[in-house]
């Protein structure tokens, strides 16, 4: 039987990749770094075997989407930040066979979901960037099975998002895979302007979007989710929620909806990036 055995809210900033290269911006994100890498040891520690990520950098427009191709590899540069991410390589295996049975079971609850597994299908950087944090320095044969999830669904419903959601945990505990299960996406998501965003790297664009991810993440240390989901559709509407937010909806679906009430660990604390507002939080399963 298989389980989910870590699941967590996580940042996939291009800044991360662009802290590992020489010049002004060098170790500029190490401590969100840090946080991805203690994920992924603590996720091997429990005996994950497989990454399933909602990924909001991965954008669709009808149906729910599962890239479960047998094995990516690729060199990736950003075409929404050339100048952040750029020949990035990577190699990862995949999981064709929990996607497809993630597929079947959203299909059975009512959300209209395909599997697909196309080798010309690429990874988005909301999977790339904590994939290669969460392997970094580790062997190819603990190298987790990769499952990436579209959660940047432009014309959704939230509460088909908490459907899906629920319907992957019911899969992977029909599956044999230990899995690591990934929300890949910010907090408040207004980019700064243009002119802004090099004064901007480090911080929020607004003090509203500021007070209201700290105010959240409050709700969340406190396990105070009932009120956090009744919030969630204003929340990603006012505060420009990255793909409205359909990664967080996912995740708490997976967990048990309103219903979910343990107190949410911080392990990279809440900073600014581009305008944008950013975490790594373990949601205890």
């Amino acid at each position: 039987m298989g389980e989910v055995v870590l699941a967590a809210k996580i940042c996939h900033v291009p800044s991360m990749y662009l802290s590992e290269l020489p010049g002004e911006h060098h170790g500029c994100r190490d401590a969100a770094i840090a946080g991805h890498k203690e994920i992924g040891r603590r996720a091997r520690e429990l005996g994950a075997d497989t990454a399933v990520v909602f990924d909001v950098h991965w954008l669709v427009n009808s149906a729910y989407h599962i890239n479960c191709g047998e094995h990516f590899k690729g060199i990736y540069t950003s075409n929404e930040l050339p100048h952040f991410i750029k020949n990035m390589e990577y190699e990862y295996p995949g999981c064709p066979e929990l996607g497809e049975l993630i597929a079947a079971e959203a299909v059975a609850a009512g959300v209209r979901t395909l599997a697909h597994n196309i080798p010309s299908l690429e990874l988005e950087y909301g999977t790339l960037v904590p994939m290669r944090y969460m392997h970094m320095g580790v062997p190819d044969e603990q190298k987790f099975k990769v499952v990436s999830i579209a959660a940047w669904c432009a014309w959704h419903r939230l509460e088909d998002s908490f459907a899906f959601g629920a319907a992957v945990r019911r899969a992977i505990e029909k599956s044999d895979r230990k899995v690591l299960v990934l929300a890949s996406g910010s907090l408040s998501h207004r980019f700064s302007d243009d002119r802004d965003a090099q004064a901007n790297m480090h911080s929020w664009t607004r003090e509203f979007d500021k007070q209201m991810d700290l105010r959240v993440v409050e709700l969340w240390k406190q396990g105070r989710f009932k009120e956090f989901c009744a919030m969630l559709p204003d929340y990603a509407e006012h505060c420009f929620g990255e793909g409205k937010m359909h990664d967080t909806a996912m995740l708490l679906g997976l967990l048990g909806g309103a219903d979910y009430d343990k107190p949410v660990e911080v392990l990279t604390e809440p900073f600014g990036s581009s305008g944008t507002g950013q975490i790594n939080a373990i949601f205890p399963v």
